[in-house]
């Protein structure tokens, strides 16, 4: 059966949702990149099998490892700055909760920096998207059971950071 039979066509527009809904925003990006990538180094590819799927999955798994590796670098780079920025603007003025939050951005940065990404996405979905256990499990299409494990996991893991 060839892989673009119209008849699998639902099988995996279901497997991309659940990816696009597992990576997030950024999905449409990195798989643009990836196909770019793959256009650009179309000289290369060597067709050593009929199916060209493995050659781009090889592409999209760089594309995305690079991706995670720049979002954890992003939030080092914010826990840094954070620090810096609370050193550069010692205003007397400024009011005691932006004082509070400063100093814990840097903490909370470098605890989700450490953090799994599976982990740190599901702290994520539940702390800034305010969504509920279900919600997020079905955002990330895996199980309630791993949903609570993962935020039990990153909970304590960022009381620890945040402890030092």
């Amino acid at each position: 059966m060839n892989w673009c039979d119209p008849s699998r066509r639902g099988s995996r527009r279901r497997r991309s949702d659940r990816r696009t809904r597992r990576i997030g925003p950024p999905a449409d990006d990195l798989l643009a990149e990836t196909f770019l990538i793959a256009f650009r180094k179309r000289a290369s590819y060597q067709p050593r099998h009929l199916d060209v799927r493995p050659w781009l999955f090889g592409i999209a798994t760089n594309v995305l490892h690079r991706h995670l590796r720049q979002e954890e670098r992003r939030y080092r780079a914010l826990a840094r700055a954070a620090t810096h920025d609370a050193q550069a603007h010692p205003l007397a003025d400024e009011a005691a909760d932006r004082v509070d939050a400063q100093a814990a951005r840097s903490g909370l940065a470098a605890a989700l920096a450490r953090l799994k990404p599976g982990d740190r996405d599901a702290l994520l979905l539940l702390a800034w998207a305010e969504l509920s256990y279900a919600e997020i499990a079905a955002t990330l299409d895996i199980p309630l059971g791993t949903v609570r494990s993962r935020i039990n996991r990153a909970r304590r893991l960022t009381r620890e950071v945040l402890a030092k």
